[in-house]
């Protein structure tokens, strides 16, 4: 079965395969953390920063709350 290790951080990737597992490199190498312990996402938020980026999208229509607090 075809396989990658990740120079990076490690990780070892594998799929029977093969353009299924270069796919999979190609998101891992967009998300790859480079070292144990970093964070996974580029999404992740500050806990302390808990305001709504898009003030005008806070409500919807009907003026109910659109994200959950």
């Amino acid at each position: 079965m075809p396989d990658f290790v990740c120079p990076d951080c490690g990780h070892r990737l594998f799929h029977e395969n093969e353009t299924t597992l270069k796919v999979q490199e190609t998101v891992h190498g967009k998300f790859c953390r480079k070292e144990e312990g970093k964070t996974h996402s580029y999404m992740h938020r500050d806990p302390a920063h808990m305001e709504t980026f898009d003030s005008e999208r806070e409500n919807d229509t009907a003026g109910n709350p659109v994200l959950k607090k």
